[in-house]
């Protein structure tokens, strides 16, 4: 019986350890994921700032206004 209850106390704090450690680790994925959306919408508008910069008009070879 004493043997039971070791064991059973046990499995009890190891549960208890794996769900804390569960808990962190979605907590670290949920941060991840919030920071790979904003990089993902970063690069979305950078490449669409890229192909408006190679579709819009050349550029005008003059000297600057300073001359």
């Amino acid at each position: 019986m004493a043997d039971d209850a070791a064991r059973i106390d046990a499995l009890e704090e190891r549960i208890a350890y794996q769900d804390e450690a569960i808990e962190t680790l979605n907590q670290t994925v949920t941060a991840q994921w919030a920071v790979i959306d904003a990089l993902k919408r970063e690069v979305a508008a950078l490449g669409e700032r890229l192909e408006d910069a190679v579709s819009g008009p050349a550029p005008v070879d003059r000297p600057p206004p300073h001359y």
